[in-house]
């Protein structure tokens, strides 16, 4: 249960921090939201008794906004909220359903729209558009204003379910400054589809980049990377870098470069290429040597969820000058303003 309270007001038997959440509102600034085991002074009750008791509670509103995630299965006649032992990621609630596909994404506009959801739906091989569209605009109705995170996932044997919590966007540092990344050999049975099994699989990588203080894990096969565990991957190259000769104009690389075999291809990928491509940017589908690391000037990742991350460090190799440069901050802005354009109605 996640609940906001004054911790001047309270006393905590155990306080456990989620990490990868803060408040949306400014109005919540006195109130730290955590994830708490509350006791009340003088009660000898055990933590385990109260922690049954906090789960019944509803999930507590603020300024309209809901502190968890909420999941239902999905049907022509009804939508069926479940509850979970694990509630504290899209990823923990996934690893508890049966093995099937899914696609994430945020909202937009009051939760009203979304960067290609239509590609987003076609990910799910027996997708009814219709039923899951429909179904989406009543559940997001108790998160707006605010944005929301979604994930949508059908089963193998049979089976809808849409999970939604509310957005935390990134800080903005993480743009301005850009991100540490490193390889793994990590690799996904058949990148084309997305599959629920990859994210158990990839547990154990997720937890050491996340203790190691890496934002994003690339994965590595025959010794080039392909793309990023939860992200695509793109660099950046310069005149006389890689061959062929790269020419540039107004001192600006041209050569976009991004895999395109043995990879997912991403939704918000296709979008940058195309944001690059309207920019007069060339794009080039090469994967990247690792012994070619040195003679990347720039590199950037793209998910849905967080748009377009610049890769200031991959491994122990600094990329470029070591901070996001003039063409990464120039798709980030394009890939804004594309968004804005073209996200669909849900």
């Amino acid at each position: 249960m996640l609940i906001n309270v004054d911790i001047r007001a309270r006393s905590f038997l155990e306080i456990t921090y989620r990490r990868e959440f803060t408040p949306l509102t400014p109005k919540v600034s006195r109130f730290i939201i955590i994830y708490v085991i509350a006791r009340p002074e003088g009660t000898k009750q055990s933590p385990s008794r109260w922690w049954r008791l906090l789960r019944r509670l509803k999930p507590p509103r603020n300024d309209g906004m809901i502190f968890m995630i909420r999941t239902w299965k999905i049907t022509k006649t009804k939508l069926d909220e479940l509850r979970f032992d694990d509630n504290s990621s899209l990823d923990a609630v996934t690893r508890q359903l049966p093995d099937g596909y899914y696609s994430t994404f945020r909202t937009y506009d009051e939760c009203s729209r979304v960067i290609g959801l239509s590609a987003h739906l076609r990910r799910l091989p027996n997708a009814d558009a219709s039923l899951l569209r429909a179904s989406l605009i009543r559940l997001l109705d108790s998160f707006r204003p605010h944005e929301a995170r979604v994930r949508v996932m059908e089963m193998k044997r049979g089976g809808f379910y849409i999970s939604i919590e509310p957005l935390k966007l990134l800080p903005r540092e993480i743009y301005e400054k850009g991100v540490r990344v490193e390889t793994t050999t990590l690799h996904r049975n058949d990148p084309r589809v997305k599959s629920t099994a990859f994210i158990s699989a990839s547990d154990e990588e997720r937890k050491h980049i996340a203790q190691e203080e890496f934002f994003e894990a690339l994965l590595v096969k025959n010794g080039k990377i392909l793309e990023g565990m939860t992200s695509n991957f793109f660099y950046i190259v310069g005149r006389d870098d890689i061959p062929p000769y790269i020419g540039e104009r107004d001192g600006i690389p041209l050569h976009v470069c991004t895999a395109q075999r043995g990879i997912l291809l991403g939704v918000t990928r296709t979008m940058v290429i195309r944001a690059a491509r309207g920019r007069g940017l060339e794009v080039r589908f090469r994967s990247l040597k690792l012994n070619q690391l040195s003679a990347v000037k720039e590199a950037f990742i793209t998910s849905s969820s967080r748009g377009v991350v610049p890769v200031i460090q991959i491994d122990n190799v600094r990329v470029g000058q070591g901070s996001p440069g003039k063409v990464t901050r120039m798709l980030m802005s394009s890939y804004e303003d594309y968004v804005l354009k073209h996200a669909e109605k849900i």
